[in-house]
């Protein structure tokens, strides 16, 4: 299948001139010359979706943030490049390639919306991502592309759950990565320092005051620029009527080669891992692949399913962010559970008692399996907390756990009791490329090797490094603590006199 490269430019743009001279600032230009209904109209037709995970249609989203507006308050406009769910690597490909097109998207977005600010969210980690979006944002302040706009960059904590919208705003208030109940377009960033500290309020709000907050990612603000300057028929072009356009994937695991490239939605997962991975290892074959911790396991049989969210929903799985854990032969499915489950219930904030008190249970059965010590319930026992792990749910993580196990139980029976029967339990492959079991976030892909965070395997369910667990979890033990954004942290200060350009 042949890559296409619409938002992932195969060459980096090196600065806003090169971007220019390529129709840059085009769309930008054209969208302030028209109503914010124009537009939202404009991205309606192209039928886009959100490339963050859910695939939600991006003109609803505008148009319910645009709807709940405050006439008193500005509506931020939030990047969410806070990258973290395993075997994603596509919104650091994007901003390593050309920031220029995600923030003429979100700079967009700031006109329908009537925002003078601006927010792009990264890992602190993203060291890389990080300047070169402050280098993009001075060159468009010098250039008079912001207006009155007001940008920052903000770096928050590597927790999975920043990625979380209501996290990542959390985080951007300088509090916890904690998710709440109300989302976005309700409740957006503080803009009060006295109210800095109060996650128990803004968690359970119901008035509807205050401001709310458009969140998109990377690649949905990268869409929204082309779709803007070339139209929605010219985006329809590719992809399928209800997954029109492009996404970039991230193919990584048991294969010869880890990649990141963009395809045509549509496009067959078998083709994907065929072109980004060059296939599976040598006398090996790849029985299922993860799409990152967040949607069932896709079987073997499956692998020819088409890359759309209703394709991937008729399998019982989901798309998510494009990220592909292939897994093949050498491993067992027991040891690819318990990453899963160690991931996630490590990863659970424990707002919600349930998901991380389930999560752990989950994860201490199949570690015992692994050990040989399991009861003989075990998977009665696994199932039963998979029935409750999502009670009360704030955010997916508890039914991402929950999905994900689900979609392995069955096959985990027998592959328990033959553990349990087993003398001796047989071992993992050690000489895999990379083991899925040992589920963690990408740091890099460079020369077609995936590195990845390899303190993951160190973290403490209390979210420490230490070398025992507190037993409290993150929402008791940080709930007053602030969560101050560490350097590259940088507002991008305007020269005077530039909100007249």
């Amino acid at each position: 299948m042949t890559r296409i490269n619409r938002i992932l430019d195969i060459e980096p743009c090196r600065d806003l001139v090169a971007y220019m001279s390529h129709g840059g600032g085009q769309a930008l230009e054209s969208a302030r010359l028209v109503e914010p209904g124009a537009i939202i109209d404009t991205l309606l037709r192209s039928g886009l979706r959100g490339r963050g995970g859910a695939g939600f249609p991006t003109a609803t989203k505008w148009a319910s943030v645009a709807a709940n507006s405050s006439s008193t308050e500005p509506t931020p406009v939030v990047v969410n490049g806070a990258e973290g769910e395993p075997s994603t690597f596509k919104d650091r490909a994007i901003l390593r390639s050309n920031p220029y097109r995600v923030l003429e998207g979100a700079l967009i977005a700031c006109h329908v919306v009537r925002s003078d600010v601006l927010v792009v969210a990264l890992k602190r980690s993203f060291e890389q991502e990080a300047e070169r979006v402050l280098a993009a944002l001075a060159e468009m302040r010098d250039a008079g592309w912001l207006r009155q706009i007001d940008p920052r960059v903000v770096s928050g904590p590597g927790h999975y759950l920043f990625g979380e919208e209501t996290a990542l705003l959390e985080v951007i208030d300088e509090r916890q990565p904690f998710p709440r109940v109300t989302p976005p377009w309700r409740r957006g960033i503080s803009t009060d320092d006295s109210d800095s500290m109060t996650p128990g309020e803004l968690a359970n709000a119901s008035d509807g005051e205050g401001s709310p907050a458009l969140v998109n990612n990377v690649e949905t603000f990268a869409n929204v620029a082309l779709i803007v300057r070339h139209g929605p028929e010219w985006f329809r072009q590719v992809g399928t009527k209800d997954s029109p356009g492009t996404i970039v994937c991230t193919v990584v695991g048991d294969v010869m080669t880890s990649g990141v490239g963009e395809f045509a939605m549509g496009t067959p997962l078998s083709e994907i891992i065929e072109s980004l991975g060059s296939g599976a290892r040598p006398d090996r074959r790849i029985i299922g692949v993860l799409p990152g911790a967040s949607g069932a396991i896709v079987a073997e049989a499956d692998l020819g399913v088409p890359l759309t969210h209703e394709a991937f929903r008729a399998i019982g799985s989901g798309l998510g962010s494009a990220g592909f854990m292939c897994i093949d032969d050498s491993h067992r499915l027991l040891d690819i559970a318990f990453g899963v489950a160690r991931f996630l219930s490590v990863e659970s904030c424990g707002q919600c008692m349930p998901c991380k008190d389930d999560g752990l249970a989950v994860a201490a059965v199949l570690r015992a399996a692994i050990d040989g010590t399991a009861p003989d319930d075990a998977v009665e026992q696994i199932s039963a907390r998979l029935d409750t792990i999502a009670d009360g749910a704030r955010c997916s993580l508890a039914v991402q756990h929950q999905t994900v196990l689900r979609s392995m139980l069955d096959d985990l029976a027998g592959s328990i009791n033959a553990t349990l029967a087993a003398a001796d339990a047989p071992a993992v492959d050690d000489e895999a490329l990379e083991t899925p079991a040992s589920l963690a976030p990408l740091q890099d892909i460079t020369d077609g090797v995936a590195t990845y965070d390899e303190s993951q395997q160190s973290k403490q369910p209390d979210w420490s490094f230490d070398a025992r667990d507190s037993q409290a979890y993150p929402a008791q033990l940080l709930q007053d603590v602030p969560c101050v954004s560490e350097p590259p942290d940088s507002r991008v200060d305007l020269p005077v006199g530039a909100g007249d350009a």
